[in-house]
């Protein structure tokens, strides 16, 4: 209570950045203490909401810093993260401000840890990654269908997300990033991997899944999702000692599999070319992004099925717009969540599973976002049945 505010929101006025804002402003309770930042005052008083502006600008060290220094949980929209992101980071290890983006860029996670986890750690600063669609559903998923096996064994989790979503501006400039800089994310990742210790006595394996037929066909989803999810389960001892999960997205025909096969190879291939990914990234402007009317219409659902100690669960995540609506209402409930729940007391590199956890899982359902669990027949041979996660395709 030291600070003047609970909750600093920077990048109000972009997109995602206004939709979370809007939420805020119904879901902070009256005594919460929070404001608006960014570099131009003029943007978010058009905003219309009553709360106090900052001015702060992300390539500027000083102004973040100050801005650290004046708020207990600073929570930023400002990607791509790997270019306007570290300022804010450094800013809130050295504050012990608890951080929170909306990042889905591995090599951003990965210096974030490398930089700046030890200095988070011995200041009490949480910093949490990726609290939006990218990887809250995904993260917080599999922590839900763990709590659902037994401990102490070795476990099993595969994802299967169905979604209809709408790109923004933002999104497709920040994925022409992610493809354009290969090279600096393995580099990045072999720091990490060289500074980052292994659970001591234990497995994790955490990747995109291959391609299979589940009652529909499974596609491997290479985003960060994942990759959040393998440090919540090195970080947690709850996730057993050898334990093992694969992401896939999931279409119920073939035509649809191979549609989105070939229209994800190729922007990813045309976005390795400079002026390609040049000529996408000024096509695209980040403020832009779908109408109410396109959001009120898209939706997700994530199907996990685990299994571990001849137990087997099958858990569903669902809700709507999955890239704007829901990812506005995920991050402000993080934001409160941090600024507000009896948490682990754990600081540093940190994810919504090990960071939040069940009292996060708790203000999503009550926000609309549900959490399911129901146990599944196990074969007599002690090999699951064939469920179908893709049964109404995408």
């Amino acid at each position: 209570m030291d600070r003047p505010y609970d909750i600093v929101l920077f990048g109000a006025s972009g997109f995602t950045g206004a939709l979370t804002a809007a939420y805020l402003a119904g879901a902070a309770g009256p005594g919460t203490r929070w404001a608006l930042a960014g570099r131009d005052r003029a943007k978010l008083e058009r905003l219309g909401l009553d709360v106090p502006i900052l001015l702060a600008d992300a390539t500027d060290p000083a102004s973040v810093a100050g801005l650290a220094r004046q708020t207990r949980v600073l929570a930023t929209t400002v990607g791509p993260y790997v270019t306007y992101g570290e300022p804010l980071v450094a800013a809130c290890a050295e504050a012990g401000t608890h951080y929170l983006d909306l990042t889905g860029e591995p090599e951003f996670v990965d210096l974030v840890y490398v930089r700046y986890g030890d200095r988070a750690a011995r200041s009490g600063a949480k910093l949490v990654h990726a609290c939006g669609f990218d990887s809250i559903p995904f993260d917080l998923g599999v922590l839900h269908t763990v709590g659902h096996l037994p401990e102490g064994v070795p476990l099993r989790v595969r994802g299967f997300l169905r979604a209809r979503m709408s790109p923004s501006g933002g999104t497709l400039a920040t994925m022409a990033s992610i493809v354009g800089r290969a090279r600096q994310a393995v580099e990045q990742g072999t720091q990490r991997r060289s500074a980052e210790p292994r659970p001591a006595g234990r497995k994790v394996s955490s990747l995109p899944g291959g391609v299979r037929y589940v009652g529909g066909w499974a596609l491997p989803m290479p985003t960060v999702d994942p990759f959040i999810v393998g440090y919540s389960a090195r970080l947690l001892d709850r996730y057993g000692p050898d334990f093992t999960y694969r992401q896939h997205y999931a279409v119920r025909t073939l035509p649809a599999a191979l549609a989105t096969a070939a229209g994800a190879g190729a922007f990813a291939a045309l976005a390795q070319l400079p002026p390609v990914r040049g000529w996408i990234q000024r096509r695209v402007r980040p403020g832009d992004g779908p109408s109410a009317e396109q959001r009120a219409r898209n939706w997700f659902k994530v199907t996990f099925l685990g299994e571990g100690g001849g137990e087997r669960v099958v858990t569903e995540v669902a809700g709507g717009d999955p890239g704007y609506g829901d990812t506005a209402k995920m991050f402000a409930e993080s934001a409160l969540c941090l600024a507000f729940d009896d948490l682990p007391d754990r600081a540093g590199p940190l994810t919504t599973a090990s960071a939040m956890g069940q009292p996060l899982i708790d203000r999503l359902r009550a926000a609309g976002i549900t959490f399911t669990t129901r146990q599944a027949p196990v074969s007599r041979a002690g090999s699951t049945s064939r469920t179908s996660c893709a049964d109404k395709g995408s």
